[in-house]
């Protein structure tokens, strides 16, 4: 119950987060690095205001994933973000870092590896990195409520062959598969976390960070913010044009 009564604290951090609207940053002309954000489950690109408002002033040029609700199957999801990766890189005229919160760094770290010609590297916020439902009951029992939704008369939704079958087997390999050598990989995770178990945020091929922070109140916390920002400063580097 404790727990449950954080997250929901979490949620109410974004509140006090939203604050002046910041402007645009031409990619093109900043010396940081270009930063593609993806939110997590149930969740969209609104999640990630706070936290696209305090990388643009220190800086850095942020995209949206173009998510309205992350609740689709994992496939056609990768297919999305790998579409608008490919713009935004276009876009930026270099490879750009990829920042995903819970399940939208799951889904980064698949990308990143369909595609490290595009990306600078990787920073997931308190993501499912060695199983892709190390979640709560409550979680579950919301993803088997989609999935019979998805039986019914919602197809955009996660299916069962999300969960089991298929689509299950094919993503959770490209979870699994070797990360890229040379692309930074830093995973934040917090022992707080009322969402997702810890210790699947521990991915062997990254760098482990520990925060303080509820899962949903990550992308809202302030320190994690400065720390997200001093991690992507060590990826700054000179415009690169991405890989034809």
């Amino acid at each position: 119950m404790a727990s449950r009564g954080r997250e929901v604290l979490g949620w109410l951090a974004y509140v006090q987060a939203l604050g002046p609207q910041v402007a645009a940053v031409d990619p093109r002309r900043s010396d940081e690095v270009p930063v593609l954000m993806v939110p997590g489950f149930l969740a969209g690109d609104w999640s990630l205001v706070p936290l696209a408002r305090h990388l643009r002033r220190s800086g850095h040029a942020t995209f949206t994933s173009g998510i309205v609700l992350n609740c689709g199957c994992t496939e056609m999801l990768l297919e999305l973000l790998e579409r608008r990766l490919e713009q935004v890189v276009q876009e930026a005229g270099r490879p750009v870092v990829l920042v995903g919160q819970s399940r939208g760094g799951t889904l980064c770290r698949m990308l990143a590896v369909r595609r490290p010609d595009q990306v600078a590297g990787l920073v997931t916020l308190a993501s499912p990195l060695l199983h892709q439902l190390a979640t709560t009951p409550e979680i579950i029992t919301q993803v088997n409520l989609l999935a019979r939704l998805n039986l019914g008369a919602w197809p955009w939704l996660v299916s069962t062959d999300c969960l089991s079958g298929g689509c299950a087997d094919r993503t959770s390999a490209l979870l699994e598969s070797a990360w890229p050598d040379g692309l930074p990989f830093v995973s934040l995770y917090s022992r707080q976390d009322g969402v997702v178990d810890w210790r699947a945020c521990l991915d062997p091929a990254a760098e482990h960070v520990e925060v303080r922070s509820t899962h949903n109140g990550m992308g809202a916390d302030r320190t994690v913010q400065r720390l997200l920002s001093s991690r992507l400063k060590t990826l700054t580097g000179q415009p690169r044009q991405p890989a034809q």
